[in-house]
């Protein structure tokens, strides 16, 4: 009998199975408050099956945003979220929420101010001059992050979920390549993952027990002076010791190597699409190929760098994600000492693909990897090419199959 669809305790929060919904940004808010189309889309998963899902890369205060289409946390959109919430729990699914800061990964027109980072310098993700934080401000976002968690609570959500990972602003705190302070939050090991530490203690205490807090880090940045697997574990049990209930093992960073995280090609016109610079579309398109460097994919992409996390931290919740896409790969990772998994593109694709694998034990998922979900993103929102409700133009479909093409050459 498989374990997969075996309850599990996470913290005081009881899953009916292994599974969650991860955190993939779904770009469904409108000026940073929940939509109708976030509320169907999590229902609809919910209904498929999964044990927990997870709404997306809120910002825990104005400064975090990335987008006009995320979720930023404030009391005002209470009543939105438990809307969401209790429909949720209907289903007899649990209700996580991700928080984060983007740091530097942001413009002055979405975040209301200079970016900000661990030090000076420039941002080519949207090109912008970044300021370094004060240290007054590091800690105003310690406490947001606790605020955000006290939020969450109230607003019925039985999990957040830490975002220090991707090079967003903890990651960012964490990199050698990209802190160069001199106080306590730079420098050695210790001093860089201080900032982390902090925002997961005040998230803790905020939570009082009453919800879990679980944590998404990288194993590898996946760039030249990134943080490596052997620096990784040391953080691990860092956060481990500090009292995350589960750490989510992902890797890469989205403005260095944004495929290194999903794996595969970005499909360059999906991207562009509704782009309105005619210069940037143009640019993108010429070399967004040599910029936007591909992975190639395959099933469990992230399972073997997460088995010597596994052996490493014996007595710790580990959600592994990454290429979860059959029943075959999902009972894979929960046999291999996996206590969760997390997936995205497979219930992008099939928001019932957890029902489909119950009911099936050699199921494999339709998603084909092309990843037009995650180019969607930035110019109208997360949708599998195959969900489209509308004709996409030739340029899209022809790119599409040739991803598609390249994915089953291996």
């Amino acid at each position: 009998m498989s374990s997969l669809f075996t309850p599990y305790k996470l913290g005081p929060v009881t899953l009916r199975n292994r599974t969650i919904r991860s955190a993939a940004f779904e770009a469904m808010c409108k000026d940073n408050r929940p939509t109708d189309a976030l509320y169907n889309y999590h229902l609809s998963v919910a209904r498929g099956g999964i044990g927990m899902t997870t709404l997306a890369y809120a910002a825990v205060c104005r400064s975090g945003l990335s987008f006009n289409t995320q979720l930023l946390m404030c009391d005002d959109i209470i009543p939105d979220l438990r809307r969401i919430t209790d429909a949720i729990h209907k289903e007899n699914a649990a209700a996580s929420i991700q928080i984060g800061h983007c740091g530097n990964m942001t413009h002055r027109s979405t975040c209301g101010q200079m970016p900000i980072s661990a030090s000076n310098g420039f941002n080519l993700y949207s090109p912008s001059i970044v300021r370094r934080m004060r240290k007054s401000e590091i800690y105003d976002v310690i406490n947001s992050f606790g605020e955000a968690t006290h939020i969450a609570y109230e607003a019925g959500f039985d999990c957040v979920e830490i975002h220090a990972g991707h090079s967003y602003l903890l990651s960012q705190f964490m990199s050698d390549r990209l802190n160069h302070r001199k106080d306590e939050f730079g420098g050695s090991f210790d001093n860089r993952i201080r900032f982390a530490k902090l925002a997961l203690e005040e998230c803790l205490n905020a939570a009082q027990g009453k919800i879990a807090v679980i944590l998404k880090m990288n194993m590898r940045d996946g760039c030249r002076r990134g943080m490596d697997i052997d620096e990784s574990i040391e953080l691990a049990k860092v956060f481990q010791k500090t009292g995350a209930d589960g750490i989510v093992l992902s890797g890469g960073c989205v403005n260095k190597t944004p495929m290194y995280v999903m794996r595969g090609r970005m499909p360059i016109h999906s991207f562009t699409y509704s782009m309105p610079q005619w210069w940037l579309k143009l640019g993108i398109r010429m070399f967004g190929n040599v910029l936007i460097k591909p992975y190639p994919y395959r099933d469990l992409y992230f399972l073997e760098d997460a088995m010597r996390f596994r052996k490493e931290l014996p007595d710790m919740n580990l959600i592994y994600v990454g290429g979860v896409s059959s029943r075959e790969s999902a009972d894979k990772v929960i046999d291999s000492g996996f206590q969760l998994l997390q997936m995205a593109r497979s219930l992008v694709c099939e928001p019932d693909f957890v029902n489909k694998m119950q009911n099936d034990a050699h199921y494999v998922s339709k998603c084909e990897h092309a990843n037009h979900c995650v180019a969607s993103i930035y110019n109208r929102c997360m949708i599998c090419h195959q969900n489209e409700t509308e004709p996409l133009p030739a340029s899209i479909t022809n790119e599409i199959n040739r991803i598609v093409r390249e994915n089953q050459k291996g």
